[in-house]
């Protein structure tokens, strides 16, 4: 059952970005940037005080900053037992918002020159070079090579766990390896072991054809490995955690913080409750496994900074860490509305989603705001319009669809 839930938030976790037209400054909000008016503060807070009394989540937390001044910061406790309050030492998995963090390393490592966004992905993991692709009960050699843009776009042909669609049902002409790559620290004990099991699982489609939102950027991991020569927390250490700050962002839980780790509030109809049995990945010293996708953990002073930087266009505290050029193409459409129905007013960029069409969504957020979600709740946007962004942290299952499309109604008003 963990697993099924597991997919399905995993799949869709970006039905979350925000929308529409006025721009901020157009709104009810005061003149003065370090102030909303008191309607949106309130209009907030009960927000953040509905999500526990209709037992979505547990305790959670909302900053919203804008020209870099803190406009809303709310803390709110469900004070409920199994829970703990959320304080400035709690550590949160923030799942698939890992994957900007990913994506980030390695426009980081292009404006190095270390690679090209077509270079073939076998020309540094060899194993990814005969790859095949599902094709009813059979599979076939793949007609398009995997690039490095295919993995940073999820136009690779990877889904989570399987079968995704198009494979061939398990027991027919499968091979041995078929029994997918889901990112798991008990089966892998690093990124290449990963990689090779991913390379022998057959794809949904010839890459580059399609979309289908996966395990792309585990895979990423390992090339940041290979471009580097360092493994991917060190690099990521290197690249992003050391300048940003972001000093308690890791891939391990160490046993003097378990007590720190936000218990997981569990509202998925047959399970109900909070625990800290679930932690579905280890988290552990001992393991190299540490997936790009999904693997880190993190805390809203260490996640604000990088939401800061890309909110101030690639500039940190005065100094340029991302080009514009990277911050472009990182939010350049390549697939429009990629989850069809699901998410109709979202495109998506290198594994963000960035707005499509603001009617849809029913906020009166601009069009242009970029974020991302983590399967526990997590969420972040950036409104580059009005130099804000917001970021909300919470630890809860089943993933709500409508949560952040509540936070941005909440902040910015809804259309009529």
């Amino acid at each position: 059952m963990a697993s099924s839930c597991r997919l399905f938030c995993l799949l869709l976790c970006s039905l979350i970005l925000l929308s529409s037209c006025a721009p901020l400054q157009d709104r009810n909000l005061n003149t003065d940037p370090a102030l909303l008016s008191d309607s949106f503060k309130e209009d907030l807070q009960a927000y953040q005080d509905s999500l526990i009394d209709e037992e979505i989540t547990g305790s959670n937390f909302l900053m919203v900053v804008r020209d870099g001044k803190e406009i809303y910061r709310s803390t709110t406790n469900s004070g409920r037992s199994g829970d703990r309050d959320i304080t400035d030492k709690t550590l949160f998995p923030i799942w698939s918002m890992s994957k900007p963090i990913t994506i980030v390393a390695m426009h980081l490592l292009h404006e190095q020159g270390l690679f090209q966004w077509n270079d073939p992905v076998s020309q540094y993991i060899p194993c990814f070079e005969n790859l095949t692709v599902a094709e009813g009960e059979t599979v076939r050699a793949a007609k398009t090579p995997l690039l490095i843009e295919h993995l940073m776009n999820h136009r690779a042909g990877y889904g989570y766990y399987t079968p995704w669609p198009g494979m061939p049902p398990m027991g027919t002409t499968n091979p041995p390896s078929y029994h997918h790559p889901h990112t798991t620290q008990t089966r892998f004990d690093n990124l290449q072991q990963f990689c090779e099991a991913a390379a022998e699982t057959p794809l949904a489609f010839d890459p580059g054809t399609s979309f289908l939102y996966g395990i792309n950027q585990a895979i990423l991991g390992r090339l940041v490995e290979v471009l580097t020569g360092k493994s991917f927390a060190d690099s990521l250490q290197e690249l992003i955690f050391t300048p940003l700050e972001m000093n308690r962002t890791s891939f391990v839980l160490e046993e003097s913080e378990l007590d720190l780790f936000q218990p997981l509030f569990i509202n998925s109809g047959d399970l109900f409750g909070y625990t800290d049995l679930l932690n579905e990945l280890t988290y552990s010293p001992k393991s190299q496994a540490h997936f790009g996708g999904e693997g880190l953990i993190s805390c809203p002073e260490d996640y604000s900074r990088f939401c800061e930087m890309l909110a101030g266009g690639g500039m940190f505290r005065g100094k340029r860490f991302l080009s514009e050029e990277s911050l472009r193409k990182m939010t350049t459409t390549s697939t429009v509305a990629a989850f069809g129905d699901v998410t109709p007013a979202y495109d998506m960029a290198d594994s963000v989603f960035v707005l499509n069409n603001p009617q849809l969504e029913g906020s009166l957020a601009p069009v242009g705001c970029f974020g991302w979600s983590g399967y526990h709740n997590t969420h972040f946007w950036i409104d580059p319009a009005n130099q804000l962004y917001g970021l909300f942290f919470t630890r809860a299952r089943e993933y709500n669809f409508e949560l952040p499309i509540n936070l941005r109604k909440a902040l910015y008003g809804e259309t009529k």
